[in-house]
């Protein structure tokens, strides 16, 4: 499928976020985190190329995660109308959850949703993630649950969503799936690498024996290990790696 370059088109800054997001694209296939074409990332153009406007990217309704370039990307607004020519439309329920996001959350530069087993699996547990691990506590000090409505098309669910998030960069929604919240395309990578760990773990563990939870106050005093552990950095810390590993599967999510 040929796809126009935008590259000559649109400035440096907006074509930089392009290729980062179809990158994170590419990485969420490599990982297995996929769901077909159902699932969703969003990333907030920044004021000095949308203007006083919230723009953002998400991909074409139709591509494989593993199909989408920094060209194929759609560019839209808060009203979801189409900012540039693009054959591809854009999901419904992607749009809704992601705008509310962008809305509520001046700082959400990226939004990440998944529909994982492992996520689901765990989001439809009473009571949630558990604190067994390591990656659970990262999780716990920034975690919220949203209850499930269906289908999420419905533009009256936005502000229930937007209250039940709040300023957690974790949001368990029940009976369906994982997203993240991060400053950054990489920050938001690295959040949900950390919450699909999680979970993971949570299910295999709880296969097994009784468990050992992490005892509270450890719990509360991980935020600061964390930043201590990556230097400050959060998922900038990761990201080039990443990104080498994405070139050396195939470099030409940055057509």
């Amino acid at each position: 499928m040929h796809i126009a370059s935008l590259k000559e088109v649109v400035s440096a800054e907006e074509w930089q976020l392009r290729c980062d997001l179809a990158a994170c694209y590419r990485l969420v296939a490599l990982y297995g985190w996929g769901d077909l074409v159902f699932t969703h990332i969003s990333a907030k153009l920044p004021e000095s190329v949308s203007g006083p406007t919230h723009q953002f990217l998400i991909n074409p309704y139709g591509l494989m995660f593993d199909e989408i370039t920094a060209s194929s990307l759609v560019k839209v607004d808060m009203q979801c109308n189409k900012l540039h020519e693009s054959p591809f439309p854009v999901n419904p329920a992607g749009f809704v959850i992601h705008s509310a996001v962008h809305e509520a959350r001046p700082d959400a530069g990226c939004v990440l949703h998944t529909h994982t087993r492992a996520g689901v699996a765990v989001s439809a547990q009473a009571a949630g993630v558990l604190p067994i691990s390591q990656q659970s506590t990262f999780v716990l000090g920034s975690l919220a649950y949203h209850g499930y409505e269906g289908v999420a098309f419905r533009d009256d669910e936005k502000p229930r969503l937007q209250a039940d998030l709040g300023n957690a960069n974790y949001l368990m929604l029940r009976n369906h799936g994982l997203l993240t919240v991060g400053h950054t395309i990489a920050d938001a990578f690295l959040h949900m690498y950390i919450f699909e760990t999680t979970c993971q773990i949570q299910i295999a563990a709880q296969a097994g024996g009784e468990l050992t939870q992490v005892n509270p106050v450890i719990v509360a005093g991980v935020a600061q290990a964390m930043r201590v552990q990556t230097g400050g950095a959060g998922g900038a810390f990761a990201w080039p790696a990443l990104l080498r590993k994405a070139e050396r599967a195939d470099p030409g999510y940055k057509n």
